[in-house]
């Protein structure tokens, strides 16, 4: 396998072009100032200094960049790679905040969800990836309009559109590849903007049901039990006069064992184990019962299970209210 060297080059002065842009940060005016300016002269490029504002520390970083990139342009391929690198760019942000659309409306989503369910854990799994997921299969959909000439969204100009698609139909005679080298700048730019949610963390959704039943967040606590040090509780607080220690784990796996263990030991008055439930079996579930820890799990794990249901002091995470618990 062998790439000639004429077509890596175009590709990694693209590639450079996208990057050096980029790092200029520039505004649509100045955008449209530098394009206006090298269609009516393309031997000036350093004339383009005039739109930059070279009194500012920002102003002489974006000449000393541009500066790189012209020194760069040897020839008319090279400049109409700037050319198209530069209309590309002038459309990434737009096609970034496309890309995130999936991963804001699953935001969303969430709000009208319980926090502790399976479908809440699956989208705050699978969240993060949303937007490099849409992103890739938005700059293909793209660039495969320019390859058909077809427009592609109302927010881009149809004939500046048009004149993107003619650039790179010409260049890909010369071996570029747009698709493939944006997508590496692209898919930093979306890593850079990915959206957090405080959803993603397990014990983050916990804090947010147990704040939502009225627990105040300043009596709620993590600390170790006072006679397991080897064991810390989540979530620990005082209610009614008891002690409360919450363990909150996704899966439970042999973890279970050590609350199993420090409920022999520990003073404290009330033992619960928080998960999604979904490697609870039944002999799993009557064991932790045994000795007094109480469990709560997702919504669906429990209406699917009828062994759940018949167990004394397992509940759902719908079931968990400040009734239940100055009950327990």
């Amino acid at each position: 396998m062998e790439i000639n060297n004429s077509k890596f080059d175009i590709n990694l002065k693209f590639y450079f072009f996208m990057k050096y842009l980029v790092k200029i940060n520039f505004s649509n005016i100045q955008i449209i100032n530098i394009l206006s300016h090298i269609s009516k002269d393309e031997n000036s490029l350093y004339e383009l200094k005039q739109y930059i504002k070279l009194n500012t520390k920002n102003g002489i970083n974006q000449w000393n960049y541009l500066e790189q990139i012209i020194y760069e342009i040897r020839d008319a391929t090279d400049l109409h790679v700037f050319i198209f690198a530069l209309k590309i760019y002038s459309i990434k942000d737009f096609l970034l905040e496309l890309a995130k659309i999936k991963q804001i409306s699953n935001i969303e989503l969430l709000s009208k969800l319980d926090p502790l369910s399976l479908e809440y854990d699956k989208i705050t799994i699978y969240n993060p990836y949303s937007t490099r997921v849409n992103g890739v299969l938005l700059a293909l959909t793209f660039f495969n309009h320019i390859d058909n000439n077809q427009f592609f969204h109302n927010n881009i100009d149809k004939e500046y559109f048009l004149t993107i698609c003619r650039l790179s139909q010409e260049l890909r005679k010369h071996g570029l590849e747009p698709n493939q080298i944006f997508m590496l700048i692209f898919n930093e730019s979306i890593n850079q903007s990915i959206i957090s949610n405080s959803g993603n963390n397990y014990e983050d959704r916990i804090l947010q049901k147990l704040k939502s039943i009225g627990l105040n967040r300043e009596q709620i606590d993590k600390k170790h039990d006072e006679n397991d040090s080897s064991t810390e509780f989540d979530f620990f607080f005082n209610l009614n006069g008891k002690s409360y220690g919450i363990g909150a784990k996704r899966t439970l796996r042999e973890r279970y064992k050590q609350f199993i263990k420090t409920s022999q030991m520990s003073n404290i008055d009330v033992m619960i184990e928080i998960t999604l439930g979904l490697d609870l079996g039944e002999e799993k579930a009557k064991a932790i019962r045994n000795y007094g820890v109480y469990l709560i799990v997702a919504d669906e794990i429990y209406s699917q299970n009828k062994y759940l249901q018949s167990i004394d002091g397992v509940f759902s995470s719908s079931q968990l209210t400040l009734d239940l618990l100055k009950s327990l």
